[in-house]
């Protein structure tokens, strides 16, 4: 035990003295967690937005107050004429037009009914049907509330919708998780990918090899340093998302801890497998990052569903840690859940940390020719 502590102890010191080993540890996740989280989002904020009112009535003012509150649109000045609004759209100072015809509010009174038309600028369709769906939904909201006023009304059914884990629709919730499965697999793998490989290549490979330390010894010697940094790593995504992105964590913080304990092992375990077999740095990071990303990307089923892929294709996620882990995390920070929901996801983590860990195991050559 002390000669592991002490193998234990340089390889803190290889971390230390790296700057590109430090700045990958702790540079890249900063940077990726920032940028997906405020980045990769389905919601469409702060939109510009036109308000052509001709009716100057009460109706029209209701309805742009409504606007003014949201936190969706940012009310822009709003053009005299058509032509006036058409020129902003060509500007791209705008990205929809709200119009009120004249005589609104006469209309609302007198017919029951009353006319909007609603504008959008459809370069992006997904951006336009989000909008248009933003401003139908509090033109629904005041319409409810002018049927509640006026009493009593012909029998109508009116869908409540309820969004469960999310009421806030905040898009954050939906990437962190797989930004942090993403983050941890391409850090852990990428550092430990090196660790064995570093040494061949600057010839203090041999003094391991006629050292008394077993295989088993030398590779958790390579991993526990990168383990407890992958968990400082860790806990400054956690701060990140909690106090930058808003992301609030629901459920235990510790069984969060413990399952991400586990599926750090589980990517150090493969990156040492990675450096086991190859025979360079550049070899063992372009095989951990490029050959990690895509897998993570795809298979993980934060960005893309699983349920599109076609049948043999589906077999795929479930040989990708991060897929489970990032079912496991979504579980956690965002529904709440305990152990009892997580087991399986968990226990296959282990497994797979524990095969990894053995194939390494076996691949660690005691020779160098």
């Amino acid at each position: 035990m002390k000669q592991l502590l002490v193998f234990i102890r340089k390889e803190f010191y290889h971390v230390f003295r790296d700057r590109r080993t430090l700045l990958i540890l702790f540079g890249l996740p900063t940077a990726q967690i920032l940028l997906f989280g405020f980045a990769l989002s389905s919601e469409v904020k702060d939109v510009n937005l036109a308000v052509v009112d001709f009716a100057k009535d009460n109706a029209s003012q209701q309805i742009i107050s409504r606007l003014q509150a949201s936190t969706r649109f940012r009310l822009q000045r709003s053009p005299l004429s058509y032509s006036e609004m058409e020129t902003a759209f060509r500007r791209n100072t705008i990205k929809a037009a709200l119009v009120i015809p004249a005589n609104f509010n006469r209309d609302l009174l007198h017919t029951g009914r009353g006319q909007l038309q609603i504008i959008a600028d459809a370069s992006d369709p997904n951006a336009a049907t989000t909008i248009t769906n933003y401003l139908t939904a509090i033109v629904g909201d005041y319409q409810q509330e002018l049927n509640q006023a006026a009493g009593a009304l012909p029998y109508q059914i009116m869908p409540e919708t309820r969004m469960l884990y999310n009421p806030d629709m905040n898009g954050s919730l939906n990437f962190i998780p797989g930004v942090l499965a993403l983050v941890l697999m391409i850090v852990c793998t990428t550092l430990t990918s090196v660790a064995i490989v570093r040494e061949k290549e600057l010839g203090t490979m041999e003094i391991l090899l006629v050292s008394p330390f077993r295989p088993l010894l030398v590779l958790i010697a390579k991993a526990v340093p990168y383990l407890v940094l992958s968990l400082l790593d860790f806990t400054l995504i956690l701060l990140l998302s909690v106090f930058v992105l808003n992301v609030a964590i629901q459920g235990s913080v510790v069984l969060l801890y413990v399952v991400s304990t586990v599926f750090i092992i589980s990517c150090l375990s493969l990156g040492l497998l990675i450096s086991n077999v190859t025979a360079s740095q550049q070899v063992a990071m372009l095989a951990s990052m490029m050959g990690m990303m895509l897998p993570t990307l795809l298979f993980t089923g934060f960005m893309f569903p699983l349920e599109n892929l076609p049948g043999p294709l589906r077999l795929v996620p479930n040989i990708v840690p991060s897929h489970w882990y990032y079912l496991v995390v979504k579980a956690i920070m965002l529904k709440g859940l305990g152990f009892e929901a997580v087991w399986k996801e968990t226990l296959i983590l282990g497994l797979m940390a524990v095969v990894l860990l053995g194939i390494s195991l076996r691949n660690f050559k005691i020779r160098l020719t």
